[in-house]
């Protein structure tokens, strides 16, 4: 891994010595400029006539020599009025130094040796806007990021780029990056998460472009189902049957929970065969528990023979006739799989109200093809909605995949925009990593959003995170690391890079006075400084790009703030609290762009 290095002086600032030498250099500039004006203006408002030397420290000697004589009073007004401009200038210097300081964290000083300028060149918004028109997109010019510190330039992501982004609790990941890709959007928008915030922030704004879609089975926003989507419409084939039982398998275990060999595998298959024998005989989903429960029924077997899947039908039959334990054991396998099924509020997302049931069916293809914004909502553990979350996102891309590829270009005309908020906990999809670099061709944007960084070795393992992270083309970390991400958060501190500190120390000897420098190589991130990032910061890292240290943008900040306010107490039991937290927010932002301005 190639280490950045930065030959500069140490970025916390002068030394002592040379701030007193400063100190020294403004004491004598402005009161030599002081005397010279009160000799000048006085001998002038006193008409005396008296011949004054042009060059300044000549007029002070003189004065203090006897050779030249002080205009009397009003010299001394002059005087008066040069130290109360030398006081106000003052005071407004240090109002302005305490304002910088509000609006400046500890680890501002970094910026200076990180990414800005043309090291950041792709990420900036005239970039974005040239890709932009380059794929055709029209009124966006792609997914905000934030301002840099060293400088304040807005950064985009284009319409190519995948995302991953790392952010503690409470680090601001949904106001900074979930909100504003979501409202940046050109067309469709489908997020993920297990909190109501992001929906009630977003949904009034964005029905302004498309209808919305809540899916929340577990009534987490308290929304009522008055739609539903059939899980088993996407089963089409042995694949997708094995697919979605894969999702089911992914959702109900605990985060690294230990598998077992034989029954975990074989419980998956079965529950395959019997959601692909469910979708061949047009039945609800619900009805695939009922055949786990019931071990020696073979209704499925004989659907799967009927429609021509007999090798299927032979693996489900292999399971029903195997001895009375192994049976027991794998079907007992799949019923964990498929334990959410069991919950009668999940089942109504995801079952006809009889053969007159008039809501509408949300149709995957259909919704990409028209646009329009889907919000899956669900708990983490197990019995959770989040294997249903996990398919109904699958289902969504895959169509979005589909249409790609008989669009021109092989990618989508407007961009697809997934933010997949909490995805360790809602949305465990266990061939995202495989998948990641791949979408960004289609024009499916993605943006994964995890707490930390175990997390996603929790569910996709060391290896599967390591190439998710790999495959993003920008990453952003926004604090909140802990010790338990020692390694990463020292692998993040070593690809921001080193820099050099130029130091001096000073001896005497013999009456002589010896300056000697050196330098030192320090970490321009220490992994301490990660992990205790200040909140409103955030560290980029880019493909082609070195890192830089950017300002976070909250939606409080941005062109769509009144929009959503307005969503928010139409829909938020706790607007007012709600919009107070965002108010606190706004604030340090506020502050720090007012520090740019300055």
């Amino acid at each position: 891994m190639s280490i950045q290095n930065n030959r500069r002086r140490d970025p916390g600032g002068m030394g002592s010595e040379a701030i007193l030498v400063w100190i020294g250099i403004i004491v004598v500039v402005v009161g030599v400029g002081s005397i010279y004006a009160a000799m000048f203006l006085g001998h002038k408002i006193a008409g005396t006539g008296e011949a004054l030397p042009a060059d300044p420290f000549s007029l002070v000697f003189g004065l203090f020599g006897g050779k030249l004589n002080w205009p009397g009073a009003p010299g001394w007004w002059v005087l008066a009025g040069m130290g109360l401009v030398v006081i106000v200038l003052a005071v407004l210097f240090g109002l302005m130094l305490r304002r910088m300081r509000k609006g400046r964290s500890r680890v501002d000083r970094a910026a200076s040796y990180m990414g800005r300028g043309k090291d950041i060149e792709s990420l900036t918004s005239k970039a974005a806007q040239a890709s932009a028109k380059r794929l055709g997109v029209e009124n966006s010019c792609g997914v905000p990021i934030g301002r840099t510190v060293g400088g304040g330039a807005p950064l985009h992501g284009s319409w190519e780029d995948m995302h991953i982004d790392i952010w503690g609790p409470r680090t601001g990941k949904t106001t900074s990056r979930a909100v504003p890709a979501i409202l940046d959007a050109p067309g469709g928008v489908l997020v993920t998460s297990n909190k109501r915030d992001v929906v009630d922030a977003t949904r009034d704004v964005r029905a302004k472009t498309g209808p919305v879609w809540v899916f929340d089975p577990q009534s987490i926003a308290l929304e009522e189902p008055n739609w539903w989507w059939n899980p088993l419409s996407y089963v089409t084939d042995e694949v997708r049957a094995a697919k979605l039982a894969g999702h089911f398998a992914s959702g109900s275990r605990d985060p690294g929970a230990k598998t077992d060999a034989y029954f975990d595998p074989a419980g998956q298959d079965l529950l395959a065969g019997l959601l692909l024998a469910a979708a061949l005989d047009h039945r609800a989903i619900t009805d695939v528990y009922t055949w786990l429960t019931r071990p020696t029924d073979d209704t499925a077997v004989e659907v799967l023979r009927e429609h021509g899947f007999a090798l299927t039908a032979d693996q489900v039959a292999g399971v029903i006739d195997a001895p009375e334990k192994q049976r027991g054991g794998v079907y007992g396998t799949a019923q964990q799989m498929a334990s959410c099924l069991t919950n009668r509020q999940v089942s109504t997302w995801v079952t006809p109200r009889g053969a007159a049931d008039t809501r509408p069916h949300f149709d995957p293809a259909g919704f990409v093809r028209d646009g329009g914004t889907l919000y899956s909502l669900s708990k983490e553990g197990r019995g959770t909605a989040g294997p249903l979350v996990t398919a109904l996102t699958v289902a969504v891309v895959e169509a979005a995949e589909e249409l790609a590829a008989r669009s021109a270009g092989g990618r989508l005309k407007t961009p697809l925009v997934g933010v997949l908020d909490e995805a360790a906990n809602v949305c465990r999809w266990r061939d995202l990593p495989n998948l990641y670099s791949h979408y960004g061709s289609r024009g499916i944007i993605l943006m994964t959003i995890l707490q930390s960084w175990s997390q996603g070795v929790e569910v996709w393992g060391e290896s599967g995170m390591k190439k998710l992270w790999s495959a993003s083309n920008i990453r952003v970390y926004g604090g909140g690391g802990t010790t338990h991400d020692g390694s990463f958060l020292e692998d993040l501190a070593r690809m921001i890079g080193d820099y050099d500190r130029l130091t001096s120390s000073t001896s005497y000897g013999r009456g002589q006075r010896t300056v000697s420098q050196q330098l030192h190589r320090e970490r321009i991130l220490d992994v301490d400084d990660l992990a205790a990032m200040p909140k409103g910061r955030a560290v980029v890292l880019s493909s082609g790009n070195r890192p830089t240290l950017i300002r976070t943008q909250p939606w409080m900040a941005g062109p769509h703030a009144d929009a959503v306010r307005a969503s928010i107490l139409a829909h938020d039991p706790e607007a007012e609290k709600t919009i107070l937290e965002a108010e606190k927010e706004l604030s340090v932002v506020e502050s720090a762009l007012s520090t740019e301005g300055a």
